[in-house]
């Protein structure tokens, strides 16, 4: 085992991200990085460094085929599956295949959004006289393009969605890379890393900006501007969304792959100890849902019950997660 794959080892035994080893160790995350990548060195005083914070010799650190040393500060992890090995093949077509599939999802989302669009459009121009259709007419064109797109992000989603089942895995078990693998995802996902902060800033921005066209249609008082101006602001938010998805859904395979930031092994043994509540809770939700839908027939009102549940939720999460801390 190479130096870039024990530091990597060490520091998820103490259950540390990289930004905490960074801060222990005097350094920038970018230099972490860099040595779990084995795109640079530390330096020896680094490296003495490491040594002390996990509790191993200096000789295990440099000497690739040095004996293995638990290292005497790894703290004991809660008992749970056996990590999965994952091969260097095996790294490379999930990566390959989330690349491809990802970037169907996002269309099919981006459509979603986009669907809509015609049924506004034409339903608005035949209100104020610019088709010659009956409004009856009119939004039921609009209701068949509607449908018409959602079945086609369907049938694009679904085969997607299907092919990356297999890899369901990563987001729950504890994996170990095979030698070298580390090494390959780190790199590739600090090349990627600019692409994905440009494209979170580029999609968020288009989300914003997508009312300035409504709000200055509605200050010209013009309602057929506004229809318009709708079919504007869809537009831009599905763009906006699928440039996001592109990018965040890649920066998360390579999260998974390396087990860090939301699926690190603290956040899958926390995930799976939340699963059974999660499960009661969504039902419960969707139950009270449907009884005060039908019970007070404001279809159009109740869907307040989702959000106030999905805040609620994170709430109650937060609360266990800070009950089980040790005090």
């Amino acid at each position: 085992m190479i130096l870039a794959e024990k530091i990597m080892k060490l520091r998820k035994a103490q259950g540390w991200s990289q930004e905490e080893l960074a801060v222990q160790l005097g350094v920038s995350r970018q230099s972490v990085s860099k040595w779990e990548s084995m795109a640079s060195m530390p330096d020896l005083d680094k490296i003495l460094k490491m040594s002390e914070l996990f509790g191993v010799s200096t000789d295990y650190l440099l000497k690739d085929n040095a004996a293995e040393e638990e290292g005497c500060a790894a703290p004991i992890l809660e008992e749970g599956p056996a990590p999965r090995p994952i091969s260097l093949e095996e790294a490379n077509t999930y990566m390959d295949l989330s690349a491809r599939c990802h970037k169907f999802i996002a269309l099919a989302v981006a459509l979603f959004i986009l669907s809509p669009v015609p049924l506004v459009a034409i339903a608005g121009m035949a209100e104020h006289g610019r088709l010659a259709l009956s409004e009856d007419v009119a939004a039921a064109i609009g209701l068949l393009f509607l449908f018409v797109i959602v079945a086609a992000g369907v049938a694009i989603l679904l085969p997607s969605g299907i092919k990356l089942e297999r890899y369901e895995f990563l987001e729950k078990e504890p994996i170990a890379l095979e030698y070298g693998v580390a090494g390959i995802v780190e790199t590739k996902r600090e090349a990627f890393a600019s692409t994905y902060h440009s494209g979170l800033v580029v999609g968020i921005v288009l989300c914003i900006l997508s009312v300035v066209p409504l709000f200055f249609c509605m200050a010209l008082e013009s309602e057929l501007a506004c229809v318009f101006a709708v079919c504007l602001l869809l537009t831009l938010i599905a763009v906006g969304v699928y440039i996001i998805i592109r990018v965040a859904c890649l920066w998360e395979t390579y999260e998974k792959l390396v087990e860090e930031g939301d699926y690190s092994r603290e956040h899958k043994a926390e995930n799976r100890r939340n699963d059974p509540f999660a499960g009661f809770y969504w039902c419960l939700t969707t139950a009270i849902y449907l009884a005060v839908s039908f019970y007070t027939g404001q279809w159009a009102r109740t869907w307040i019950i989702w959000p106030v549940a999905a805040v609620l939720f994170a709430a109650l999460l937060a609360l266990r997660r800070m009950l089980r801390q040790p005090r």
